[in-house]
């Protein structure tokens, strides 16, 4: 299973939200870039990035950081955030992201979701955000009505190869990851899962892994020194 640091970026930081909320932020990092060297130097070969500004603009502020974050070191970095277009597509792309993220877009512009996967394939995932079943939208914002599940299975049928699955209620709450929710999601589809959201400890980072799980994503445990990044890597693997 691949380990996946999160930088959050916002107005060029790194921070972290509490369950999403934009009104509880903690900024953990003036300096991004030195923060995804670090990651590299810790052992880590894979990175995952979040314009947390683009999500509720759709815009990329924060591409020039993006940009300079992967100049740091060699890391599979996957990023997403306010990806509503083909054009904000190629602009991450031409800024050396190996795989861009849609969120919003592939909840309410499907023309455009089919655009992206069927000219970029592998190098489109898709964020499913979850609350309370149903998946959010908007930097988690908004709640729309569609069941998880059933978007999940269509994503599939359509092409997609990655999705990063966030339990919204578990993420930056340093309460355990939700394990069953990535079981189920393990068992019915044949889809690259990356769990995101609550992975607190090493004991997660084992129980992610038994489920066959493609990957799970690290924010504010390693911020907190909760877990150590070299230890979960090895806990992965």
């Amino acid at each position: 299973m691949l380990i996946f640091p999160a930088i959050d970026l916002y107005e060029g930081k790194a921070v972290r939200l509490y369950k999403g909320d934009y009104k509880q932020m903690t900024v953990y990092s003036e300096n991004p870039p030195e923060l995804a060297e670090a990651f590299y130097k810790a052992g880590a070969g894979c990175l995952h990035l979040v314009d947390l500004e683009g999500a509720k603009t759709g815009e990329t502020p924060n591409i020039d950081v993006i940009r300079r974050i992967r100049e740091a070191g060699p890391l599979f970095t996957e990023a997403g955030g306010g990806v509503r277009s083909m054009a904000v597509v190629e602009r991450y792309l031409d800024a050396g992201i190996d795989r861009v993220i849609l969120g919003t877009a592939a909840v309410t512009d499907p023309t455009f979701l089919r655009e992206a996967v069927e000219t970029y394939g592998e190098k489109i995932a898709v964020g499913v955000d979850i609350k309370d079943g149903k998946v959010a939208i908007k930097g988690w914002t908004e709640k729309s009505a569609l069941d998880a599940f059933d978007f999940c299975r269509d994503l599939q049928a359509l092409g997609v190869k990655t999705i990063i699955c966030t339990d919204i209620s578990r993420d930056g709450a340093m309460q355990g990851t939700n394990r069953a929710l990535y079981g189920e999601l393990s068992k019915t589809l044949a889809l690259n899962i990356v769990a995101s959201g609550g992975v607190s400890t090493l004991e997660d980072v084992k129980a992610l892994r038994a489920l066959d799980l493609y990957g799970a994503i690290i924010g504010k445990a390693y911020y907190t020194g909760a877990i150590d990044l070299l230890e979960a890597i090895g806990a992965a693997t």
